[in-house]
């Protein structure tokens, strides 16, 4: 699943293709989770940003007075999404949704497995979308230090890598990135735990594998793609996620995979030992 660093240069590329296109048409496949993609038609956008793992697409109504005059477009990638622009209606059959632009070009939505979804709400109000709704800081976010990072851990006694992914400590880190981060903290990732000194380490080391992730342009594992249609690199540095049975890369013990709650996890059996 594309996490903050897949998410935030998907933005990157997107933001300066569709900023300021009308909206006069819109497609989407009959599930619920796209529907709502015609509630786009009739608006400009205005903006682009991330929280977390979701785009928010501002938009503003500059014609008609019947609507809102603004609302917000979001996307969420979930496994497999991907957007693109293009001059032509796509020829292909994992299109879920699509916006049609007032200069001839359109915006669409691909997701093969359909665990993505599109919803377009008044801006700001997120209660329709819980856990976007109810996300953690933003990793970068200067408020975010040590202390309060280690009270949003010690709050639940869940495993620390469990924690994570709920979002609620910490936006926007998934699988990939958890398991990077908690092995280069030498913290084991069913610890239920961690104290301040190693909380402070691991939002430090989460900081750095989601700022080189994002230099390397995200990680293609299968499906993820950039609007340019270019994959990610961040897959051919990662010390960790996906290495199961390899050594490790700082005491050479074999690295072991097991599910923890129901997530695959990897991590050094020396390294970062229970």
């Amino acid at each position: 699943m594309p996490e903050l660093p897949e998410v935030e240069t998907v933005r990157r590329q997107l933001a300066p293709l569709i900023r300021g296109a009308a909206v006069i048409n819109a497609r989407s496949h009959l599930s619920a989770k796209f529907t709502s993609a015609s509630d786009a038609i009739g608006y400009t956008i205005a903006s682009i940003d991330r929280r977390g793992k979701y785009l928010l697409v501002g938009l503003t109504n500059t014609t008609l007075e019947s609507q809102p005059s603004n609302r917000e477009l979001i996307v969420h990638l979930g496994m497999t999404g991907a957007l693109y622009v293009d001059h032509a209606w796509p020829d292909d059959p994992y299109c879920r949704a699509s916006w049609d632009f007032a200069d001839g070009r359109t915006l669409w939505f691909r997701d093969i497995r359909r665990f993505g979804r599109v919803a377009v709400v008044p801006t700001g109000d997120h209660r329709s979308l819980p856990t976007l709704h109810h996300l953690g800081p933003e990793p970068f976010d200067p408020t975010l230090d040590g202390p309060r990072f280690h009270r949003s851990i010690a709050a639940s006694r869940r495993r620390v890598k469990t924690q994570l992914l709920s979002q609620r400590p910490i936006a926007g880190v998934g699988n990939i990135y958890a398991d990077e981060a908690l092995w280069r903290a030498r913290i084991h990732p069913g610890a239920r735990r961690v104290g301040l000194a190693r909380a402070s380490a691991l939002l430090n080391e989460l900081r750095a594998v989601l700022l080189e992730a994002l230099d390397n342009g995200g990680t293609t594992l299968r499906d993820y793609r950039t609007p340019d249609r270019s994959e990610g690199r961040n897959q051919f540095h990662l010390d960790c996620y996906g290495r199961s049975g390899r050594p490790c890369r700082r005491c050479a013990t074999p690295l072991i995979s097991r599910e923890l709650d129901q997530r695959t996890t990897t991590w050094c059996p020396l390294c970062q030992a229970h």
